[in-house]
């Protein structure tokens, strides 16, 4: 749900009025941990938040937390997820609160995610939007009727890419793209310009530069340009927005030169944009879909909250002993002793964060594939994002039509 409240009407409906300043960075530690504290009391005495309640939570483009925490809270609704404006400290103090006065519930973890690991947070979730959208683009090129939709042909090893924030999503995205897929990301696009290296951008080197200077201004090796919004509309395979959204609009659609666009940030493309670029046959893989692994790994910590055990706990070891025994038949059967390499393959037991992303895999690619199953059994359907909207339709009318209601 998205919940765009100004802060002006944060600040005036907030019990007491408090005497702080909500300009962006105002806000000092103390002050921030104490709102943010009030607020969770809040939402948890109008039983807006609580574990057997889950509801995602979109926050406006305003630099500070509390806005939609308290748009939550007067919705009556749960906050659960965190987003690129709530952090898991955020989140470890808002658990905290319902700890707090609510000593009595054993659940009480499962109430918010995106918890630090510490505080009953679960391992991948920081990286999981960007993994879950480098999975989509896995899967799209395992279906060559897809990869022709777009003009393109082959596998996705060798394509090369611009990418459009170099934040949390865009980040993980670009780096595992091109240290486990082959990818060039040959420009990245910032806030004060962008890097272009058609050989392939160092992406760990950029973000490293960025931590240390602000922006990628600077960075040696690439060609810099001033004018990053323009780079958008260079020659690439995939361009990968995971910025803002309306980056990408009836003004500069005509000029875009990327055949596939995978949505990472929300709503990047405009409505009008969508048209024009699709009456190009510019194929469009939608927001809704490709930047939802952050939604799916929270779903992830929230299982394990509510059974209060690690991932892989209850059968890690398992896995360990057979894999030992497949060794140990190996070598009674070619009378050779296993490398190495082989033996810790086969004999190591997939941890909480090898399951993490096995899930998040499997999430991804079955939900790619009925997506695109959509797409190619229905005439009237043109695009991936229409496909998208019709199979999460159909599900929520065949749950109401099961359910008798």
């Amino acid at each position: 749900m998205n919940l765009s409240l100004t802060l002006q009407n944060v600040a005036r409906h907030l019990p007491g009025r408090p005497a702080v300043s909500w300009e962006a960075g105002a806000l000092s530690y103390a002050a921030l941990e104490d709102q943010v504290q009030r607020i969770a009391g809040g939402l948890l005495r109008r039983h807006g938040l609580q574990p057997s309640m889950r509801v995602a939570l979109a926050m406006e483009n305003c630099p500070e937390y509390l806005p939609a925490l308290y748009g939550v809270w007067r919705a009556g609704l749960a906050a659960v997820p965190m987003n690129n404006k709530l952090h898991p400290r955020e989140m470890a103090w808002i658990a905290d609160v319902y700890k707090t006065l609510r000593p009595y519930e054993i659940d009480h973890l499962a109430c918010v995610t995106g918890k630090p690991l510490t505080a009953g947070g679960i391992r991948g979730r920081v990286e999981a939007t960007g993994r879950g959208a480098q999975y989509v683009l896995r899967e799209f090129f395992r279906h060559p009727e897809d990869v022709k939709l777009a003009g393109l042909s082959g596998a996705l090893e060798g394509k090369t890419v611009v990418i459009q924030g170099l934040g949390n999503v865009g980040y993980h995205a670009a780096k595992f793209l091109s240290e486990e897929d082959g990818v060039k990301i040959i420009a990245i696009v910032e806030w004060d310009g962008a890097l272009i290296h058609e050989a392939g951008l160092p992406v760990e080197a950029v973000r490293q530069h960025m931590n240390k200077h602000g922006g990628v201004k600077g960075f040696p090796g690439a060609q810099y340009e001033s004018n990053g919004a323009a780079c958008l509309e260079m020659a690439c395979d995939i361009l990968v927005p995971a910025a803002m959204e309306g980056q990408i609009t009836a003004q500069n659609a005509d000029r875009l030169q990327a055949p596939l666009i995978a949505e990472s940030a929300n709503g990047p493309v405009t409505f009008e944009a969508d048209e024009k670029l699709r009456a190009r046959g510019v194929v469009i893989l939608p927001d809704i879909f490709v930047n939802a692994g952050g939604v799916v790994v929270s779903y992830f910590e929230w299982i394990k909250n509510l059974s209060h055990i690690h991932l892989g706990r209850m059968d890690r070891r398992l896995d360990e002993m057979r894999g030992e025994r497949i060794v140990h038949a190996l070598e009674v059967m070619t009378g050779k002793k296993v490398t190495d390499d082989i033996r810790t393959e086969l004999s190591t037991g997939a941890d909480e964060l090898d399951l993490v992303r096995s899930g998040l895999d499997d999430t991804m690619r079955t939900a790619y594939q009925e997506i695109s199953e959509e797409l190619h059994r229905e005439a009237h359907i043109t695009d991936f994002r229409t496909a998208a909207f019709v199979v999460a339709l159909q599900k929520i009318a065949h749950t109401y039509a099961e359910m008798g209601r």
